[in-house]
């Protein structure tokens, strides 16, 4: 199982270009942004590369750390340019995208870690990219909404500078459950055993780990100390479960700004009808408009 895992995620790897083409029809604000800029920024598992988006005439503008989603397999940050560049054209931020490493090359917890110590150089070093390192915000989209979760749960262990909003959505958040827990309420879902079954044989490999909460963050002891937080789950998603018990306790804590279920959609919670999906975007670049502000909007 293990070697094949591997193989069929290295196949994936080499099929995202063509694959993950979700937001082709998603570019509704930013089309006319340049190119994102390339930088890197040393982690503990070495340097990361990452891509820089810039709101222009803004100086020293907030910024937005994103974590695409993927699977944990599929490391292509480009299938979140649509998104990275709505943010920057609707909220007036910038936008770091990282291109984190992903399995059968790396294990847990590489990709957490890179995750957390992007962020944590951006809170002391984002002057030297003309960047306000004081008004942060990190967030993701499934895999990637497990990696922003992780990385929260670590900048408050670790006492490093806390975001002001992290967004999750869809997030991955459980990845020690029983697959079979995990059901869709749709025919063919996105999210099934067999995937879930990869996930965990390429990435989370080592089955004793995987209730850790920087794996599992469902599983954190409180969430206490963590920042104000978004949570988006769709309708369908056979990971919606988790996502709703999270937002729970958030709110339980007071710390939940809003959690939207988007109605009809399966674990992709952007397809479908266009303006459903920009009224979402809307939203989601509110937040961290407010967020971020120099004086955040109450």
């Amino acid at each position: 199982m293990g070697l094949t895992s591997d193989v069929t995620a290295l196949m994936m790897q080499a099929a995202a270009k063509r694959t993950a083409r979700h937001g082709d029809g998603l570019v509704f604000s930013g089309a006319d942004l340049p190119a994102p800029l390339k930088r890197r920024v040393p982690t503990r598992h070495g340097r990361v590369r990452v891509d820089l988006y810039l709101p222009p005439g803004v100086e020293r503008p907030p910024v937005y750390v994103h974590l695409h989603g993927g699977g944990f397999v599929m490391r292509f940050p480009k299938m979140d340019d649509f998104f990275c560049r709505f943010v920057v054209a609707e909220a007036g931020v910038a936008v770091v995208n990282v291109d984190y490493d992903v399995a059968p090359q790396v294990r847990y917890p590489v990709a957490q870690e890179q995750s957390h110590d992007v962020y944590a150089w951006l809170a002391e070093n984002a002057g030297e990219w003309g960047l306000d390192p004081e008004r942060l915000a990190i967030g993701g989209f499934s895999a990637g909404g497990n990696l922003a979760a992780s990385a929260c749960l670590q900048i408050r262990d670790r006492s490093t500078p806390k975001p002001r909003l992290q967004l999750l959505g869809v997030p991955s958040l459980d990845v020690a459950g029983d697959i079979h827990s995990k059901p869709s309420t749709v025919a063919d879902p996105m999210i099934g055993p067999g995937l879930l079954r990869l996930v965990r044989a390429t990435y989370f490999k080592d089955a004793s780990r995987r209730t850790e909460p920087y794996a599992s963050p469902l599983f954190v002891d409180h969430v206490t100390g963590l920042p104000p937080t978004v949570v988006v789950t769709a309708e369908h998603d056979a990971l919606r479960a988790e996502g709703d018990a999270y937002a729970a306790r958030l709110a339980d804590a007071g710390l939940l700004v809003e959690h939207r279920v988007v109605q009809g959609r399966d674990h992709y919670f952007l397809d479908g009808n266009p303006r459903e999906a920009r009224a979402v975007l809307d939203v989601l670049a509110a937040h961290l408009r407010n967020a971020l502000a120099a004086e955040p909007i109450t």
